[in-house]
């Protein structure tokens, strides 16, 4: 009678489709238990399988870098402060916004309201800096410094005119939550060069209270299978929760207790024919990898005192931005995949000379001393560092504008990002925003051309690396993006 209840409550279309694919899922739970079993696939060209089947045999194409860190900056910095020189700006400060500059755009809530649109040009300095002669602010010296080394892009623009499905957007290639994010996308497509570790991995940070909160989607795996999510790191001494082994638990008694759980859970499998049995134990096998991995990756004490003044005096505090910073590159000295750093902030409707200096304070140094330092270790070749947040700011004040202080609102028609590494040109600025920096002139860079163009880096046609769920093959670009190879080195 089992076997026929099995039947009656689990012979449903889905399980049918389920099994059909249970022999290649026995197969790579087996890889993901027992990394030896796929050794002769860690000798083909293309990642090592040692974390177990990846999609891709190899890449589609020869990579250019193996690792992207991704310094995210949530909420919005104002590329008008920042990288974008908009002289013209100023001159024209406090004067009316042309309706034919602003052509009927979709508004936020909080200005749609408003029956002037005063133009605020920026009250900080920009100067030329290196042999590219870059216009960067004197809000950002070190990343001047390096600025020879960066790869500009002033012609971004978005869709999305709030935070939350902005990020969503740039995360995920959709506004809407429930989408692999970018890095779940990687670790599905190519998976991990470090078995001990995960491929993705999330950092967090803020430099200011009050800023837009940040939602786990935004690293999930959606629809892909549970063990691509990233995994969140914190700061302190219990960097991943619930990761150690509680008291009067040893690592045989671990061992003993996971092998038992894994007789049981293929039994499970067997019967229903889940796949997410499979990434249930796939992630309690990494877990109890990493329980001697992690602690070695955090241990920020064999660093040295030039190392920590290279990147400031905060990254001797655990969670913030630049000790994160100096923790990506640790990551990305293990091969990690994909690190994913989200720094809290940048919303600055109000008050934004004061909480812009703050916001620059907390990132300036440590981003460029992480470009520096996987620079010297030989390891920037390789890796891909991406520097900016989901959309821009406006030209003009949110609210009335005072002689000393204004603020912006959401501006997704254009705003700027840098990228570094390998693959990239160095000391190039891609596109340009009209003289009041409003609107994208040259060289647009769509947020799906920019997804297109990091999966080229890495080795990954986006129009192939698919996954079909609910009858439908989706991607991390969706039906869009191209490659912006004017940005290729």
């Amino acid at each position: 009678m089992d076997g026929l209840d099995d039947l009656k409550f689990n012979g449903t279309r889905r399980h049918f489709l389920s099994a059909a694919s249970l022999g290649i899922g026995s197969t790579a739970l087996a890889a993901l238990l027992d990394p030896s079993i796929l050794s002769a696939a860690a000798q083909t060209p293309g990642p090592a399988a040692a974390t177990g089947g990846p999609l891709l045999a190899s890449p589609h194409l020869v990579p250019r870098v193996k690792r992207v860190i991704y310094l995210f900056q949530s909420g919005g910095p104002s590329q008008l402060e920042l990288f974008d020189y908009k002289p013209r700006l100023r001159t024209m400060n406090g004067q009316e916004l042309p309706e034919s500059i602003r052509k009927g755009q979709r508004l936020t809530g909080m200005t749609a309201h408003q029956k002037s649109f005063p133009m605020a040009g920026s009250q900080f300095d920009f100067a030329r800096h290196g042999k590219s002669g870059t216009w960067v602010s004197d809000l950002l010296p070190h990343t001047a410094r390096i600025v020879d080394k960066l790869c500009i892009v002033r012609s971004m623009h978005t869709e999305a005119i709030n935070h939350d499905p902005a990020v969503t957007f740039v995360q995920t290639g959709s506004q809407q939550a429930g989408r692999p994010s970018i890095g779940a996308w990687l670790s599905y497509g190519l998976g991990s060069e470090n078995a001990n570790l995960p491929g993705f991995i999330v950092l967090l940070s803020r430099a200011r209270e009050g800023d837009q909160p940040l939602y786990s989607w935004l690293w999930g795996s959606g629809f892909l299978p549970s063990q691509h999510q990233g995994v969140q790191f914190r700061g302190g001494k219990d960097p991943v929760l619930f990761l150690n082994d509680p008291k009067g638990i040893d690592r045989a008694s671990r061992r003993r207790m996971l092998d038992a759980l894994r007789t049981l859970e293929e039994q499970q499998h067997a019967r229903t024919m889940d796949p997410e049995i499979d990434a249930r134990v796939a992630q309690y096998e990494m877990a109890y990898r990493m329980q001697t991995a992690v602690p070695d990756a955090m241990d920020l004490s064999a660093e040295s005192d030039a190392v920590f003044d290279l990147y400031g005096a905060d990254a001797r505090k655990p969670g913030t931005y630049a000790a994160n910073c100096l923790l990506a590159r640790r990551l990305a000295e293990r091969n990690v995949r994909f690190i994913q750093l989200y720094h809290q902030g940048w919303d600055q409707h109000g008050d934004l000379p004061k909480d812009i200096r703050t916001m620059t304070q907390s990132v300036d140094q440590a981003s460029a001393a992480l470009v520096v330092d996987l620079e010297r270790r030989g390891l920037l070749e390789d890796t891909l560092v991406i520097w900016g947040g989901e959309f821009g700011r406006t030209n003009y004040s949110q609210g009335k504008l005072e002689k000393d202080n204004y603020g912006r609102d959401h501006h997704p028609r254009c705003f700027s990002i840098w990228m570094a590494g390998g693959g990239v040109k160095r000391g190039y600025t891609h596109g340009e925003t009209d003289e009041l920096g409003y609107n994208v002139v040259r060289d647009p860079v769509h947020v799906h051309d920019f997804q297109a163009t990091l999966l080229h880096l890495l080795g990954v046609d986006h129009e192939r690396l698919l996954f079909k769920h609910q009858g439908r093959r989706y991607r991390l670009t969706d039906v869009h993006g191209q490659v912006v190879k004017d940005l290729l080195a």
